[in-house]
């Protein structure tokens, strides 16, 4: 059985920067359904599982290499979240590409930026403004937080208050000037050491590929969940990660105008 939202609420609270439906948004069945998407390494979700959800997408970097947009479409893919900037000084070499070949496709997109922590809020703001055009960004762009162990030059790990207040500052910087409340993608334990209890009025995008949300993050309300990354999409050579929004196609339908509007 599919517990639904009502309209107000659902649209209400897309407009209002969260999650339309909660960690919980639908009743799932006693048992798995047959895949959307191949995964060369499925794990065992339960009766929780991300493939009774109707919506899913993607994300994509330079490490997929090239893309075939048209083909990813014809998959059923219904989403991408594009990797815009890294700290400072970095672009993806694929982001033009990728942005351009999306659009093309006609499947809703957003990009991202990758975060370090070792570098200024305003700073890092200022490089994704300048290489992320405004006109072309149609939903919410998206700031991802997790640690980074295996960076070269920034394995900084400041305390959570000293966290919070640069995910702040650089939150506001994008949402003032794209007129859209970011969302926030986290891994379980940045999310675990900086962020329970936190940010509460925003959408989250969560990583979990071992369980479902409701058990990684406790009460936290997310929109979309990042569940996999070795799926296999026609278009994407090799494995690729597999998303889910936590609604029903028609909620999906409500997220992509409000989020348009906003």
């Amino acid at each position: 059985m599919v517990r639904i939202p009502s309209l107000v609420l659902a649209v209400g609270l897309a407009l209002s920067g969260c999650t339309a439906t909660g960690p919980d948004a639908l009743t799932l069945g006693l048992t798995a359904p047959q895949g959307k998407f191949k995964d060369n390494d499925p794990q065992d979700f339960g009766t929780r599982h991300p493939h009774r959800h109707e919506i899913h997408g993607t994300d994509v970097s330079k490490w997929n290499g090239a893309v075939d947009w048209p083909k990813v479409k014809a998959s059923g893919i219904d989403f991408v979240f594009i990797k815009a900037t890294e700290g400072a000084d970095r672009i993806d070499q694929s982001f033009e590409e990728n942005w351009r070949g999306a659009a093309r496709a006609g499947i809703p997109h957003a990009p991202y930026h990758f975060y370090y922590f070792c570098g200024e809020p305003d700073v890092q703001a200022d490089w994704f403004i300048r290489n992320v055009p405004k006109a072309s960004v149609s939903l919410p762009p998206v700031l991802d937080v997790e640690w980074n162990p295996a960076s070269p030059t920034c394995k900084t790990r400041p305390d959570p208050q000293t966290v919070r207040a640069a995910m702040s500052r650089f939150l506001d910087r994008i949402e003032a000037y794209y007129g859209k409340r970011p969302i926030i993608y986290t891994s379980v334990d940045f999310h675990r050491d900086n962020l329970v209890g936190h940010f509460r009025t925003y959408q989250f995008w969560v990583r979990s590929v071992a369980a479902h949300p409701q058990e990684i993050y406790g009460d936290r309300n997310w929109a979309f969940w990042q569940y996999t990354s070795t799926g296999i999409i026609p278009g994407i050579e090799g494995e690729a990660d597999i998303n889910v929004f936590s609604g029903t196609r028609e909620h999906w339908r409500r997220w992509l105008v409000a989020a348009a509007k906003t």
